[in-house]
């Protein structure tokens, strides 16, 4: 079995990727986005933490954390979050191929065809990394052809900085020659 080496800092800041089983494309599904929010609400109860930044595309999300001071613990975050949208997608028939066999591997598991097994991490640094990581995640969705401004990607935090006048944090920090590309 392997032991992945993950970066963990109590009360840090994390960029993560999930991604879809297969990228299959149902997170924008409204059925979705309601799972997946309950999800986050349900784990955020027993399991605070802060949302700095959010982008759900059809086959994929990125986001933005930050955890409570002397916790470094988002992986058992993340799972709890996969662990109730696959239940909750089990018991409502939502993705038909989450119902076919998975496989040998998955069964012996207990995983569903609902997420890729692992997700990508990185522990935001300083103020430059943060900000960079922000723009990534709000101009994802023009990256990938899906709208031609961020503010046209309804599923996006970059509204709530609109709202607030920061809108141009996120502008000026896509402009860097540095941002990230990760997928």
């Amino acid at each position: 079995m392997p032991y992945y080496r993950r970066r963990r800092s109590a009360g840090g800041t994390f960029f993560f990727t999930v991604v879809s089983w297969q990228r299959r494309p149902w997170l924008c599904e409204e059925i979705s986005r309601t799972v997946l929010r309950e999800s986050i609400e349900r784990v955020r109860r027993d399991l605070p933490f802060e949302i700095d930044a959010w982008v759900l595309l059809p086959e994929h999300l990125h986001c933005l954390w930050t955890l409570p001071e002397n916790d470094d613990d988002y992986p058992t975050r993340w799972k709890e979050i996969k662990k109730h949208v696959t239940r909750d997608v089990r018991m409502r028939p939502l993705l038909p191929w989450v119902i076919e066999d998975p496989g040998l591997s998955r069964r012996r598991k207990r995983e569903a065809r609902v997420w890729q097994r692992r997700s990508w991490e990185h522990e935001i640094r300083d103020e430059h990394d943060f900000s960079n990581h922000l723009a990534y995640i709000h101009f994802n969705p023009v990256k990938h052809g899906l709208c031609s401004d961020p503010s046209a990607w309804p599923y996006s935090s970059y509204h709530r900085y609109q709202a607030i006048g920061l809108e141009e944090l996120a502008r000026a920090a896509a402009q860097l020659n540095d941002c990230p590309d990760v997928d």
